[in-house]
């Protein structure tokens, strides 16, 4: 049993040396780049939207780096007077941007 199910996986994975050849598929990616290049406390916190953007003043005066803002904690935002909502927001974008699994958009999306 155990040997019919290891023939069977190896049979459906194909790795192919080329995966993108197919014809028309590359016309999906010729768009020029939907994400902020150069990132920093205003396009950040536009990217995060949900009310947060209010506070780019304030905390490009205290703070002054995008770096400091990804590495911040949250009593530190409390003390700059952020409501905790917002807070939770910022720390969690700026967790999900440190893995590198977020980035703020260029224009943002108009529903």
């Amino acid at each position: 049993m155990a040997w019919r199910q290891l023939i069977f996986k190896t049979r459906t994975i194909s790795i192919s040396p080329q995966p993108y050849q197919t014809p028309g598929f590359s016309k999906f990616f010729s768009k020029s780049s939907l994400y902020v290049e150069k990132v920093g406390i205003p396009e950040f916190l536009n990217g995060i939207g949900k009310g947060v953007e209010a506070h780019v003043a304030k905390l490009e005066t205290e703070i002054g780096d995008f770096q400091k803002l990804l590495v911040i904690r949250t009593l530190k935002l409390k003390k700059l007077g952020i409501p905790c909502q917002q807070r939770k927001l910022i720390l969690k974008h700026a967790h999900k941007y440190r893995l590198g699994l977020w980035r703020p958009r260029a224009q943002p999306l108009k529903s």
